[in-house]
Order: structure tokens, then C-alpha cells, then sequence
């Protein structure tokens, strides 16, 4: 029996390694065509390379996600060569760190979590939007680790990198439901792909992992199967579960509240 991913365009962000890279073999051995994105390009040459034995790599995409600028020319590239996009996959991010206390900024300045793991797939995903694409469905690689957002304090000065890992993650989940309600003609699902599972992530953290990587690659094709299968959009999956995100998340006053505070740090970002 075919998957109803078969034929499909995907394009999967952090796609070199872990997770990423697993999803990414899964949606090929399903009948996707994958589209690659990573921030180091040997990695990605060499991830394109392996990835096309098991099926059709349809592009592979260089990008820093700490630079917004180049998150903002990464969505040109792709609506310029991906013009059937079905489905984009915001899998890239940054855990908790090495050493927890020491905070971390991205290359315009912002919180390094908090810029990775939300602003980057907030201005990536909107700047695709806006070209009309992915078609079909966007899925938000989150977490079941969440903590309320301090919006006196959204890039996390009081520093924690726990603190700062769980609310980036609370960020899109509320992004993505506000994403669901304003684009109803697609599917939007954010999801977390199990526990401290085995990533370089978790292992630099100093973290023992609980589970393979490859049950969050199953977890985030069977979300992607889901979306394209049902048009029923706006859902948290705990795995293939679905399941009540952190109650700020259902918050219309507070999601407006993250909305319009990020638009207020996003920069003048280039078009093409």
C-alpha cells in the first residue's frame, strides 16, 4: 500500500544529522521527494549523497538559522527551486547547551535558543507563506518540555538554558496554532518527537538518552501522513498522541501579545 506522502515535495530543515536526517530517509523510503537544509556544507553534501540511494533529493539547501538574513534568503532559494513544495518540516534547533549557564546569542544578537528554535522558522515559514508555498502543510518540530513565556524578559537576560529551551519551544507552539487559524487551506501541526532521545542535542547536553533517534523520525513521518491525509489543522502531537500543549498556547491575548513582539525584533530583512 503507498504512502500518501508518495510523489509528495518535503522539505526537511537540520536534515544532516539526528533526527533530521533519519525523518528525511523515512519520507524517501515513503515516495516523498526530500528537500535538504543544513548550515554546514559538507555535512549536507554528504547527507545529499547518502540520501539519494534511498530515493529523489530534490534540493539541499545551505543556511545559517542563527542568521536571520540568511533564513530570509534560505525561503527566496526555496520558493525559487522548490516551486511545488508540499510540506515543510521546521525540525532544526538548539537544545539546552553544554553548560546551562552561559547565555548564547545568535549572529544579529538575539537569544540563541529563543532565535533557532522560533524566530528562524517563524521568519522562514511566513516568507514562504507569502510565495504561496509549502502547498500543502507545515510541521513545527517542538517539544514536551515548555515553560510561559516572560514578556519582560523574552530573550531570557535572566539566563537558564533549560528556561530559555522550553519557552523558545511554548513560542512555536502558540506561533503554530496562530499559523493554523490564519491559513485554513493548510494543515499546521506542531509536535514533540519523544524524549531525550539519542542526538547529538541530548548528548551534549549530558544527557543519557531515553530512545532512539529513529522513533522521532517515525514520529514526525506519521505527523506529515496525518496532515496530508486530514484537513483537520491546529494540533499538538505528544509522538503520534494527540495532546493539550502548556496552557498559554490556547491563549488568543497571549499569542497576539508574541506576535507582535516579534515582529518588533525582527530586522529589515532582504527580499531575494
Amino acid at each position: 500500500m503507498s504512502s500518501v506522502v508518495e510523489g509528495k515535495c518535503v522539505l526537511v530543515t537540520g536534515a544532516t544529522t539526528g533526527i533530521g536526517f533519519l525523518a528525511a530517509q523515512a519520507l524517501l523510503r515513503a515516495g516523498a521527494r526530500v528537500a535538504l537544509h543544513g548550515r554546514d556544507s559538507e555535512k549536507l553534501a554528504s547527507s545529499a549523497a547518502l540520501l539519494a540511494r534511498e530515493g529523489v533529493v530534490a534540493g539541499a539547501f545551505l543556511a545559517d538559522l542563527a542568521s536571520l538574513a540568511q533564513v530570509a534568503q534560505l525561503a527566496a532559494r526555496v520558493a525559487s527551486e522548490l516551486p511545488v513544495l508540499d510540506v515543510l518540516v521546521n525540525n532544526a534547533g538548539v537544545g539546552f547547551g553544554a553548560d546551562r549557564r552561559r547565555r548564547e546569542t545568535s549572529r544579529d544578537g538575539h537569544e540563541l535558543r529563543f532565535a533557532v528554535n522560533y524566530l528562524a522558522p517563524f521568519v522562514l515559514t511566513e516568507r514562504l507563506l507569502a510565495r504561496g508555498l509549502p502547498r500543502r502543510a507545515v510541521i513545527n518540530v517542538a517539544s514536551i518540555g515548555q515553560e510561559a513565556l516572560d514578556f519582560s524578559d523574552l530573550q531570557s537576560e535572566k539566563y537558564d538554558g533549560t528556561r530559555a529551551y522550553r519557552r523558545s519551544k511554548l513560542a512555536l507552539i502558540m506561533w503554530s496554532f496562530d499559523l493554523a487559524a490564519q491559513h485554513p487551506d493548510r494543515v499546521v501541526h506542531a509536535l514533540h518527537p519523544g524524549t531525550l532521545l539519542d542526538t547529538n542535542m541530548v548528548r551534549v547536553a549530558g544527557v543519557a538518552p531515553l530512545g532512539p533517534a529513529s522513533r522521532g523520525a517515525e514520529v514526525i513521518l506519521g505527523v506529515v501522513e496525518r496532515a496530508l491525509r486530514e484537513r483537520e489543522s491546529g494540533l499538538y502531537f505528544n509522538e503520534l498522541t494527540p495532546a493539550r500543549a502548556l496552557a498559554p498556547a490556547y491563549d488568543s491575548e497571549q499569542r497576539g501579545r508574541l506576535r507582535a513582539a516579534t515582529l518588533a525584533l525582527l530586522p529589515e530583512l532582504p527580499s531575494e
